[in-house]
């Protein structure tokens, strides 16, 4: 009988390290007039109930998935995001600043929300030359560009080979990790559902793989 090869799924290496990057749960609503508190310059509300509610939709997930690390921005988002996980698996989170949000400057307490929604032109700038920095006082490109890499290495170090680990993360963030990983168009991942799970291979070489993006099944 003649030797046959059937198609098979993905394997991760046993020296590869697996990241999965999942936004934070939806976050309070911007209103105009009253702008969300700053941390560090940089808005900080808390989780929506709504946010809660994909929280302990996304614990359940990723319980059954082999973490050995946790990761986290200052934002308080993201702790709030993991903090069913930690219930149910004991995980600490590690704190990585080099991975908040995209600095917004003029635009930060909400008014980035707002601006995008009302169609502001400055915002269909935006988009059209997929640079944040248009926005008046905003982070450059090149800044946040570095600070996410130095983040995504650090996790990745943390993590290590044979592991899984997990980090909390934000829209803008998880936007550029992948443009970084794939040498894409800067926004073409930008939009990310909120608790959406990210799934990256970081292989031996240093090569990374992009396994899936802004998979929400958890929310279904």
């Amino acid at each position: 009988m003649a030797e046959t090869y059937p198609q098979r799924g993905f394997q991760v290496p046993p020296d590869a390290t697996e990241l999965l990057v999942v936004r934070h749960g939806s976050s309070a609503a911007a209103v105009p007039g009253e702008p969300f508190e700053l941390l560090a310059g940089q808005a900080d509300p808390p989780l929506a109930p709504e946010g809660e509610k994909q929280a302990e939709k996304l614990a359940a997930t990723l319980a059954r998935e082999p973490l050995s690390a946790l990761f986290v921005t200052p934002l308080q988002r993201t702790a709030q995001t993991a903090a069913p996980l930690v219930e149910r698996t004991g995980l600490e989170p590690v704190v990585v600043p080099e991975l908040r949000e995209i600095m917004l400057g003029e635009w930060e307490g909400g008014e980035f929300r707002i601006r995008v929604a009302n169609g502001d032109p400055i915002a269909v700038r935006m988009f059209e030359e997929e640079r944040w920095d248009v926005i008046p006082g905003a982070e450059t490109m090149e800044a946040f560009s570095e600070r996410v890499a130095a983040g995504l290495a650090k996790v990745a170090e943390a993590t290590g080979p044979g592991n899984t680990g997990a980090a909390i993360l934000h829209g803008g963030v998880i936007g550029e990790i992948c443009h970084q990983v794939t040498l894409s168009r800067p926004f073409a991942f930008v939009q990310v559902d909120n608790t959406s799970i990210t799934r990256l291979v970081r292989l031996a070489d240093g090569r990374w793989l992009l396994r899936y993006f802004n998979e929400t099944a958890h929310l279904r």
